[in-house]
């Protein structure tokens, strides 16, 4: 299925771009993550287990097991400090 992925803030400027359509056989948000972690370089740097990233799902929060759907758009994020 195809989906729209978006890399925003630290992410965006580690992989290059911003977003990329992507085909994929993924069901969930952490088989995704998993995936393109496999294509190594940026990906495997920015998106790795031990680094926290935040994604959402059609622009809602979501977590590993938050199911993927053809068309749906993902996006990762850093997490947001303040102050």
């Amino acid at each position: 299925m195809k989906i729209q992925v978006r890399y925003f803030a630290s992410l965006r400027e580690t992989i290059g771009f911003a977003a990329e359509a992507v085909d994929t056989a993924c069901e969930d948000v952490a088989s995704l993550r998993l995936e393109l972690i496999a294509r190594g370089g940026a990906y495997a740097e920015c998106l790795a287990i031990e680094r926290p990233v935040r994604v959402a799902v059609n622009q809602v929060m979501a977590h590993d097991a938050t199911p993927l759907s053809a068309h749906c758009e993902v996006a990762f994020f850093p997490p947001v400090t303040g102050g």
